[in-house]
């Protein structure tokens, strides 16, 4: 299958989400929970002094967990980072073959540069517009 046609030579750093919400390393398994309670959110980054130090998915926290642990613990890295220089075609078949949508991107010294979303329709990739279209709609609901 060829490549969609957006993302024909761009690498990530051209299509991720430039401003993704991060944690701080030091977040509890409570405060990391209640983060997951909004549908949207599907990877937390965990970051100190900007470098991303460990990510968590849902999964990661087991119902068993004790709440007020730290989460770091229970996060990882392996299989959930890409660098900016990737091919962004290259980063969609990895996140097809793995079965995932979101990827942390780091720079080469573990700065965390964003976050690689694909979309619903997997041919393309979130962009901050969308991530802030999807935010003023659920606000506005909110009213």
């Amino acid at each position: 299958m060829p490549a969609p046609p957006g993302l024909i030579g761009k690498t990530v750093g051209d299509v991720l989400v430039r401003r993704p919400k991060t944690s701080p390393a030091d977040i509890l398994v409570d405060q990391a929970r209640a983060c997951f309670a909004d549908d949207h959110v599907h990877m937390l980054l965990l970051t100190e002094s900007g470098r991303l130090i460990g990510t968590l998915l849902r999964t990661d926290l087991p119902a068993d967990l004790d709440g007020a642990d730290l989460a770091l613990p229970h996060s990882r890295m392996s299989g959930r980072t890409v660098t900016v220089d990737m091919p962004a075609e290259q980063a969609r078949l990895l996140l097809l073959a793995r079965g995932q949508r979101r990827l942390a991107v780091v720079d080469h010294d573990g700065a965390i540069v964003g976050l690689l979303c694909l979309k619903r329709r997997l041919t393309g990739f979130c962009s901050d517009a969308d991530v802030s279209a999807r935010a003023s709609e659920r606000s506005c609901r909110r009213e």
